[in-house]
């Protein structure tokens, strides 16, 4: 079995960067004039949002970055598109913000994990960024079992996640680097995951934390406050130490914002930068699962259970692992379950508003109706189920071959039924995960909190609420809760909150309860979910093979 998670020049510092506790201490100003700038990097494109330190948003914008599929298996993105995107967001919301640049006191960053860009000496990045959806080093990840037959038990003693036989992680696309394109694997001075990269275009430090690295697999867990990178696991990967990143406390401050950089974005140089974390980690501190008796569940492009516990485990069998979490001596549950939102914005786009020979019903807006539409379907959508594993199936159960459809389609199905089945389908299959990570977290969640843009609709939180049988708190604005999470823990950081304040920035904007009268219906309809799953697989397989 296997898990399946997901050319341009570096702007180096002009001076040497700056560290924490150097005597040039950037401006703090008060605690009601300070903000942090944050930036979510996420796969479609980076959210920038300035945040104050009791969680209001003084501006934000968005800009998208076009993914590059490369048959079968490969998925890349532009290192100078994305940082152009970036540089256009926060220059916006510098504008819009109108605040006193020396009022912004650092910028915190997350993004998509299991991805990315090697970089020279020289500071330019070498290639494009590998996604996390990239499967090309697949066969390089498979040949260290080969050669070393104790490499599982190592790598899940140690790190707690062993190289994917899918290869969607980033050690697997470091090493189809280096064995499919030696030059570039020769030339590479740092091999950087995205939030890093984008550190090091603000700073010039190139530099990784426990968080950052997590998905290269290096790195031994076991103890948080000495996360270090694993001699053996490095030597049995094949690749060169000195090509990792140097290993940085989780979010502290790696330097200032470079010169030219500040004076591009409309920034101060004495801005602090913090090194970053992955956008699971984020959401997960967003959705407040710190704290005892709380889940949280997170629909972006992709959906996750979210969970905080106190050890390093490992849950082969349903492909649940503890990454180190931002939050002191805690981990993070990670638990990917595949696409989620991308399934409905897939569908809108290339099904209803789709432009081709038939017809253009293009629209600017996809999703303006989709609350409407999905209230004239009944729950259960007609008994029409939607299969969401278009990029294949994660946690619960992994299989890189499955893949996503409706079942049942009868001639009294409607685009509503349809719509809303999609909607309930990654409701079943966020439901087929749960239990596994409460036994995994050792707790049964009172509540669900609610974040990722899919919470922007009532509609699906409360399909959630009735398929999963659990109280959902929607959570209020919650686009940026990525964008609050990393502000708020740059904040901990500066010494300006403490993590019992962190309730301002969680706040919730409506509870959702299980209605009974759905319970009957969503209960038949998930047990043939899980069932379409398994009947399906030798079919998927022998497709997709």
């Amino acid at each position: 079995m296997g898990w399946h998670f997901r050319p341009s020049r570096l702007l180096l510092c002009c001076r040497p960067a700056h560290k924490a506790g150097m005597e040039d201490e950037p401006a703090m100003g008060t605690e009601n004039a300070a903000y942090v700038l944050s930036i979510d990097l996420g796969t479609s494109g980076p959210k920038v949002a300035l945040v104050g330190a009791s969680g209001e948003i003084a501006a934000s914008a968005a800009r998208s970055v076009q993914t590059h599929l490369i048959p079968p298996d490969g998925a890349e993105q532009e290192p100078e598109e994305i940082w152009s995107a970036i540089k256009s967001a926060v220059q916006q919301v510098v504008k819009d913000a109108g605040r006193p640049a020396d009022q912004i006191v650092g910028v915190s960053i997350a993004s998509q994990f299991s991805s990315i860009v090697p970089v020279g000496r020289d500071g330019q990045s070498l290639m494009n960024l590998i996604l996390w959806m990239d499967g090309r080093g697949a066969p390089h990840a498979r040949g260290i079992y080969q050669e070393h037959p104790g490499a599982l038990t190592k790598w899940l003693d140690v790190h707690g996640v062993f190289p994917l036989p899918s290869g969607n992680d980033s050690l697997s696309h470091m090493l189809w680097v280096k064995q499919e394109r030696p030059a570039i694997y020769q030339q590479t001075h740092k091999f950087l995951e995205a939030m890093d990269f984008v550190t090091a275009r603000l700073c010039g430090s190139y530099t990784a934390n426990a968080c950052t690295a997590f998905m290269m697999l290096l790195t031994d867990n076991r103890q948080l406050d000495a996360v270090r990178y694993d001699d053996e696991l490095v030597a049995m990967s094949g690749l060169d130490r000195e090509k990792l990143p140097d290993l940085v406390p989780v979010l502290s401050c790696v330097g200032t914002v470079c010169q030219d950089v500040a004076e591009e974005l409309g920034l101060t140089p004495r801005t602090r930068v913090f090194s970053g974390v992955n956008d699971t980690q984020a959401v997960a501190v967003g959705t407040g699962t710190f704290e005892r008796g709380r889940g949280g569940i997170n629909i972006g492009t992709t959906s996750q259970v979210l969970a905080h516990v106190g050890f390093k485990r490992t849950d082969v069998q349903n492909q649940i692992v503890s990454s180190p979490s931002p939050i002191p001596g805690r981990y993070v549950a990670l638990a990917e379950n595949g696409i989620g939102a991308k399934g409905l914005d897939h569908f809108l786009r290339n099904v209803v508003f789709a432009s081709d020979a038939l017809a253009d019903h293009s629209a600017d807006d996809v999703f303006g109706r989709v609350e409407e539409i999905v209230r004239e379907a009944p729950p259960g959508s007609g008994s029409l189920l939607f299969l969401p594993w278009l990029t294949g199936s994660q946690a619960p159960s992994s299989n890189p071959k499955v893949r996503g459809g409706f079942l049942n389609l009868s001639l009294n199905t409607t685009r509503a039924h349809m719509v809303r089945a999609i909607l309930e389908g990654v409701a079943f299959s966020l439901r087929w995960l749960l239990p596994a990570v409460e036994r995994f977290a050792e707790q049964e969640f009172d509540e669900l909190h609610f974040a990722g843009g899919g919470a922007l609709s009532d509609e699906w939180s409360q399909i959630l609420a009735d398929v999963m049988n659990r109280p959902v708190l929607q959570l209020e604005d919650s686009r940026h809760v990525i964008n609050r999470a990393v502000a708020f823990l740059a904040f901990e950081r500066l010494g300006l909150v403490e993590l019992d304040d962190f309730p301002k920035l969680c706040r919730v904007k409506r509870s959702y309860e299980p209605r009974p009268e759905t319970r009957g219906v969503y209960d038949r309809l998930f047990e043939q979910f899980v069932a379409s799953f398994e009947q399906n697989r030798p079919i998927f397989e022998a497709l997709n093979s």
